[in-house]
């Protein structure tokens, strides 16, 4: 992110014998051509757990359960506030544009009596998200873009379940891999396609 390695890596590459091949310029060429940004996912934050049977695990994480949060269908927590002290502590640190790749909520949706999913909860996830993201932008915080996901119902990465869904296009297929996969809008869908066309201003 800087051009150089952090003063710490040069003794943990010292004490376990890692010598890093360096021809002559490559020092020059790492400061010349830094990162030009950051891009990174967020979806919720975390705590340490004193005891191993108190960590929760969300997508490649484990940590400890915040009682002031809420949590999703799948107990993970729900921090807008989290992602704006992140978007200023990695702004701060290094200096370099942002940007969100992934935020979205994993939850069951079943679709009411007329076929429609009203995802509100989903809704009002991505709002106070985006809310959170406003709000570290007027504190200086260099955000260059934001994607949530997903666009439509998939396999969740993290549980390997159709029934843990992100999208704002409902898929007909199940666990089991009964249904007939007819895509369906959900209220979610519509929401966002007013947030993009305003830029974020209608939420």
């Amino acid at each position: 992110m800087r051009g150089y390695y952090p003063s710490y890596m040069k003794r943990f590459f010292k004490e376990n014998n890692i010598k890093i091949d360096m021809l002559s310029g490559d020092e020059e060429l790492i400061q010349q051509y830094t990162t030009d940004f950051l891009s990174f996912s967020y979806y919720m934050s975390t705590v340490i757990a004193s005891k191993a049977e108190e960590q929760l695990t969300g997508n490649f994480s484990w940590s400890g359960s915040n009682p002031y949060l809420e949590t999703s269908d799948w107990g993970w927590q729900i921090d807008p506030v989290g992602l704006r002290i992140l978007l200023n502590q990695l702004y701060d640190r290094y200096q370099k544009p942002l940007f969100i790749v992934e935020n979205g909520l994993g939850a069951e949706d079943h679709p009411d009596a007329h076929g429609e999913i009203v995802d509100d909860y989903r809704i009002n996830y991505l709002r106070s998200h985006i809310h959170a993201m406003k709000e570290a932008i007027e504190d200086g915080v260099e955000l260059m873009g934001y994607l949530p996901w997903g666009c439509i119902d998939l396999v969740s990465c993290s549980t390997g379940e159709m029934r843990k869904r992100y999208g704002f296009i409902y898929v007909d297929k199940n666990n089991e891999g009964e249904g007939t996969l007819e895509r369906s809008r959900k209220k979610s869908f519509l929401w966002y396609k007013n947030v993009i066309k305003s830029n974020g201003q209608n939420l």
